[in-house]
């Protein structure tokens, strides 16, 4: 049996360690220039592009770049507007989801082959062909409201949600984890009386946190850079989301500083969601295990 020595695994080691930094480095340059870049005022920021200063907190930092933002734009409102309707989303869609996966993965009917296919190949379908139709659809379905009857959903928190609560990815990443559990807790729940829903909620649920965090760390990213939907169904400031109020900062003249202040603050939001369900996903591993 061959021996390892100690010295060639410290050094594998702190090489792997070595390469896993400068992956880190690189992907953390990009929110270093744009933090440093919001302190700084325009002409400073342009000039510092061409040199390692602009990585750096040197120059004329202050924090007007983000006073000037909060008056040119509401972005307070849109940064609730995104949170509320990403959230939203993602709840819903991690709820109705992952009971669509269950059905496919433990129950037997009819034609649930054929229909899982036709689900998980909507997630190749690029948005861009289907908006139109869409917002036709959108544009004329009715909606029963605290003022009664309304026809058209437009400029409205529900047209942002609704058409994005079931996606064939998220069902997808459900179909596939619930394939490796044993199907044998399923059984040994059916023989004990438990209905589905139990098995679901009490058996299936508290299994799937990596799941869980995956899909929904995926889910926030899509919801929260949403652009191209948002700018066709929503004219309405009172409904715009972060990213369509991006524009409100290209109008008339450029503020480059005001620009990369107003990016610092709607990354905050992401950062913070990736931390906590960064923690759940390590808890839930730790917590989640299956005796035979």
């Amino acid at each position: 049996m061959a021996v390892i020595n100690p010295e060639n695994r410290g050094l594998r080691l702190a090489i792997r360690y070595l390469v896993l930094c400068l992956i880190a480095v690189i992907f953390i340059f990009p929110l270093i220039f744009m933090m440093m870049s919001s302190l700084k005022p325009t002409p400073q920021l342009l000039a510092d592009t061409s040199s390692l200063r602009a990585f750096l907190p040197v120059g004329d930092i202050s924090l007007a770049n983000y006073a000037d933002a909060f008056e040119r734009a509401p972005v307070g409102l849109f940064i609730f507007n995104s949170v509320l309707v990403t959230g939203t989303t993602v709840l819903l869609s991690l709820f109705l989801c992952s009971l669509a996966a269950f059905a496919f993965v433990f129950m037997n009917w009819t034609g649930r082959d054929i229909l899982l296919s036709v689900v998980l190949a909507t997630f190749i379908i690029p948005f861009e062909t289907i908006a139109i139709p869409l917002l036709l659809v959108v544009s004329q379905l009715p909606w029963i409201g605290i003022d009664g009857l309304q026809i058209g959903w437009l400029n409205t928190y529900r047209v942002q949600i609704i058409p994005w609560i079931a996606d064939g990815l998220t069902v997808f990443l459900f179909v596939q984890y619930f394939r490796d559990l044993p199907r044998e807790l399923v059984e040994a729940s059916r023989v004990e009386g438990a209905t589905w829903w139990q098995i679901y909620w009490r058996v299936i649920m508290p299994l799937s946190g990596p799941v869980i965090a995956t899909a929904a760390i995926l889910k926030f990213l899509i919801m929260y850079n949403q652009y191209l939907w948002p700018l066709i169904v929503v004219q309405q400031e009172t409904y715009r989301p972060v990213m369509v109020g991006l524009q409100y900062f290209f109008q008339l003249n450029v503020a480059w500083g005001e620009v990369m202040a107003y990016l610092t603050i709607i990354t905050l939001p992401v950062l913070a969601f990736y931390l906590v369900l960064q923690r759940a996903f390590i808890a839930s591993i730790a917590s989640t295990g299956v005796k035979g």
